[in-house]
């Protein structure tokens, strides 16, 4: 079994928001020709480990925002888009101060993008 058959919801939802939201160099969505499939093991390692650190700091907000109707997935995709100042996250979903504070959070992670390799996998920039 994958690495990816064995990951979260809410880290399937972080990367399922990186792909779709991404664009190579032609500006093309990257989810038009990639998959989680071809995701790197090191970018693969690394969301998880983003992911885990997010929910950790996050836990009683994020059991809040579930609360509230937003499910692991959403929170994964939420975690992303927040990150990466996409016009849509965490502060809009209607969850009031949690929203703020999980925003918060997020911003404290900084802005990361995904990128083709040369060897043909997706890596962060």
């Amino acid at each position: 079994m994958s690495r990816i058959d064995q990951m979260d919801a809410f880290t399937r939802g972080y990367l399922e928001a990186a792909l779709w939201s991404e664009t190579d160099n032609d500006c093309e969505p990257l989810d038009d020709k990639f998959d989680m499939q071809d995701l790197s093991q090191e970018c693969i390692i690394r969301a998880d480990q983003d992911c885990c650190t997010f929910r950790r700091v996050g836990l009683g907000l994020l059991a809040e925002a579930e609360r509230q109707g937003r499910d692991e997935s959403h929170q994964g995709h939420d975690f992303w888009l927040t990150r990466n100042g996409h016009g849509v996250g965490f502060w809009d979903r209607g969850l009031g101060e949690v929203g703020k504070k999980l925003t918060e959070i997020c911003h404290q992670f900084g802005e990361i993008h995904l990128m083709e390799g040369d060897d043909g996998e997706l890596n962060y920039e």
